[in-house]
């Protein structure tokens, strides 16, 4: 394998020894490469296929597709902020939010909502504009 993270494949690019991972949906946030690596290992069967990598100076923009075994496709998104040709921040986004598996308890920490994730509450509908 050319790369030691599936992430680190889905970018096409190393990442940096102290990256972060952030995942809104179940608000969870990993740190450094070793740790992406331990919650990565937890996916038996599990396969991707990208569909393009965009890059806007330091920012990469990936889309890809997952299944996790069971045969189900997911479509995702990967952001990753980069610097010096490594992958220094990187969020994957798979739709819905979703609470954290008990297995990534130790695995994760607590992401902090910024205001880059509006509440439910902050939404605005069409009728409000």
């Amino acid at each position: 394998m050319k790369y030691k993270t599936r992430l680190e494949r889905i970018l096409d690019m190393p990442l940096a020894e102290n990256a972060i991972r952030q995942w809104p949906q179940s608000g969870e946030l990993v740190r450094t490469k070793e740790g992406i690596s331990r919650v990565e290992s937890h996916f038996e069967g599990f396969k991707l296929g990208i569909g393009r990598r965009i890059h806007l100076g330091d920012k990469l923009i990936v889309e890809w597709t997952s299944d996790y075994g069971d045969g189900k496709l997911h479509r995702n998104v990967t952001i990753a902020d980069t610097k010096n040709g490594e992958a220094i921040a990187v969020t994957d986004y798979w739709g819905a939010p979703f609470d954290k598996p008990e297995w990534r308890v130790g695995l994760t920490e607590p992401l902090e909502n910024t205001s880059i994730w509006p509440n439910k509450e902050e939404l605005i509908g069409d009728e409000e504009e």
